[in-house]
């Protein structure tokens, strides 16, 4: 059985590629390389091309039995700032994909959604009965995709999982590929440059919100775990379940404080930083309920986020040594 992994060269895509392979399943990679990196996918059959290209996207998805859906512009703040990006990307491009899958005869989509769905939360642990109620333009654009989901499903059969992540953080185990963003916008890789040495001074955004300690409080959750869930997801459609929706998180949350305090831990070193205003459109928290995930997938994480931070310095440190500095 092939898997299309769209978006397979970037972060979770690749993780995820590299899970279906131990997992028994061939995998085609397709990626236009504007924020993926070819390096990532070494090793894997890839097709660069974008997802607007619907030609080269039919071709691709009849050579496959299946779709997984990474390409999506995913930054909240970026999409504050350039709302029409994200929408031609998250919405055209994805229903760009959804026709080909379509008109392919694509069985199964598998759906890389996100928690900016729900927006501001008033009640933590979030389940995925909480209404979406999206804040930006990312969620916005998700909410949508996921919307078009269902439409196809109940038009044409479709049969698909959402998976609502939290926040991905850490690396391959085996130090072969990690998290890689120019510019990097997340809060683990900026923390571990700061600290490194290789990064400049970290910008912590607000120190004001709702919480105890001040800063925002995230659900940061490993990504081989994520991946984990993405072939337990494609098992459970194929064992002929209906589509489905579920969270993926830890259900525990962590502040930025406790996040700067993990990576100090980790690397033996402080990390340099600042405290800024608050950036537009971040909720003060966000943290997932995953019973639902573990009751319909038996999935649950494995990885701590100490483990996520040591796998994350460990890819960052190799990277550094390769580039001689």
């Amino acid at each position: 059985m092939r898997i299309l992994v769209v978006g397979g060269a970037g972060y979770i895509g690749s993780h995820t590629a590299r899970v279906l392979r131990r997992a028994g399943l061939e995998v085609l990679i397709y990626d236009n390389l504007s924020t993926g990196f070819e390096f990532l996918a070494k090793g894997f059959e890839m097709i660069v091309g974008d997802v607007h290209d619907s030609k080269k996207l039919l071709e691709a998805l009849k050579r496959s039995d299946a779709v997984m859906h990474f390409a999506a512009n995913h930054y909240v703040g970026e999409s504050m700032a350039n709302p029409r990006k994200y929408f031609r990307n998250n919405v055209e491009g994805g229903i760009s994909l959804l026709n080909a899958a379509l008109d392919a005869g694509t069985k199964y989509v598998i759906f890389s959604s996100t928690c900016s769905v729900y927006g501001s939360p008033e009640k933590m642990p979030i389940t995925e009965e909480y209404p979406r109620l999206p804040v930006n333009p990312y969620g916005i654009s998700k909410v949508f995709f996921e919307q078009a989901l269902e439409s196809y499903d109940f038009a044409y059969g479709l049969k698909y999982a959402s998976l609502r992540y939290f926040n991905a953080c850490g690396a391959d185990e085996g130090g072969e590929i990690g998290e890689c963003h120019e510019p990097e916008p997340h809060l683990i890789p900026l923390a571990l440059r700061a600290a490194g040495g290789f990064g400049g001074e970290l910008q912590v955004y607000g120190t004001d919100y709702p919480t105890p300690d001040g800063t925002c409080i995230r659900d940061y959750t490993n990504v081989v775990d994520l991946a984990e869930a993405h072939v337990k997801a494609l098992q459970h459609l194929m064992a002929g379940n209906p589509s489905f929706t579920v969270n993926l998180g830890t259900g525990e949350g962590s502040s930025v404080k406790q996040v700067l305090s993990t990576v100090e831990e980790v690397t033996g070193k402080k990390v340099p930083h600042k405290i800024v205003p608050r950036r537009p459109g971040d909720p003060p928290a966000l943290v997932a309920d995953p019973t639902k995930a573990r009751q319909l997938l038996n999935w649950k994480t494995k990885r701590s986020l100490r483990d996520s931070v040591s796998t994350a310095w460990k890819w960052m440190q190799k990277q550094q040594t390769l580039a001689g500095v």
